[in-house]
């Protein structure tokens, strides 16, 4: 007969549980006895002591200030929450009863740009304060002895996508669904993407599983995908034929500089951020976990593509 340990419902603590990756996170583990999921209000009294810890035996700490794009936020929001709410969270996660700490950082506390492959084993370099406020949430975790029999794990995400979250793609998904053509067929490049159940996946098996050591592991879908390719599973998902113009790089890189001088949806700024390529290597979890990802780079974005619709 199974003890009442084993028996016993495993609670899960959760920061920024309202978010996209929160939100679904109940949704992906069920309707289960084995799970009780705790969101954490930062803003709560109860978080003064934290005593909301000791109840715990996971922490999932996904809360955090958001890449802005816009660029109008106060940078400081960037390392109140991203930083020194990490701190505050960890600490208290340390001292606790949990046994595992996930938290869900950036491949931008690394880099904003990336040459060939981007490994874990890559000197980081943030340009942003975004990417800076992550770095230096990272570099705490990993300054800190971890008691034994405690795992802590510091997962770099690139861009996580899912049915309801549109983001950077939502850019993409209007062209296409309004039938206007992608100009820019003649530039090549590589990004990789991270779909929600891939994510999720990987949440339960560092929670279940006592074998995956600690450690910092980026976090992917397995193949990268052209903007090419992209406007062509965007196409597949609304039963259409996609239409890339491959025109002239120089001719497009013309009409970018004339787009700074005034200020036009295209500028110099957005071509890169459209054309660059961003590769992020997953092959350190993917060994670790010794499982397939529940679905492929295409499957994850035509589920996402097709919630659009």
């Amino acid at each position: 007969m199974a003890s009442n340990s084993i028996l016993s419902p495993k609670n899960i603590l959760v920061t920024g549980f309202s978010g996209f990756v929160g939100s679904n996170l109940a949704s992906f583990l069920g309707v289960s006895t084995k799970w009780i999921i705790t969101p954490f209000d930062r803003n709560s009294k109860s978080i003064n002591g934290y005593e909301i810890f000791f109840n715990a035996d996971y922490v999932l700490h996904l809360a955090g200030k958001a890449h802005d794009l816009k660029k109008v936020r106060n940078p400081e929001e960037y390392y109140k929450v991203n930083t020194d709410l990490t701190k505050k969270v960890f600490d208290s996660f340390l001292v606790s009863n949990a046994k595992v700490f996930i938290i869900l950082s950036s491949v931008k506390a690394v880099a904003d740009q990336v040459i060939g492959e981007l490994t874990e084993d890559q000197i980081a370099d943030p340009i942003t304060h975004y990417g800076k406020s992550k770095l230096l949430a990272e570099e705490y975790i990993l300054s800190k002895e971890i008691p034994k029999g405690k795992r802590v794990y510091i997962l770099r995400s690139c861009m996580i996508h899912g049915p309801g979250n549109k983001g950077n793609l939502n850019i993409l998904y209007q062209l296409v669904s309004k039938g206007i053509p992608w100009p820019l067929g003649s530039f090549y490049n590589k990004r990789s993407f991270c779909s929600i159940d891939n994510l999720l996946f990987i949440f339960k098996e560092l929670m279940e599983r006592q074998d995956i050591p600690s450690g910092v592991y980026n976090v992917s879908d397995d193949e990268p995908l052209s903007t090419n390719e992209l406007i062509s599973i965007l196409a597949e998902s609304q039963n259409k034929r996609p239409k890339i113009w491959k025109v002239s790089k120089r001719l497009v890189k013309f009409f970018a500089k004339f787009g700074n001088l005034f200020r036009l949806s295209l500028n110099e700024e957005r071509l890169q951020k459209l054309t660059d390529s961003y590769v992020v290597s997953n092959k350190k979890i993917k060994s670790v976990i010794g499982k397939p990802f529940p679905v492929s780079s295409k499957e994850g974005l035509l589920k996402t593509f097709k919630s659009f619709n």
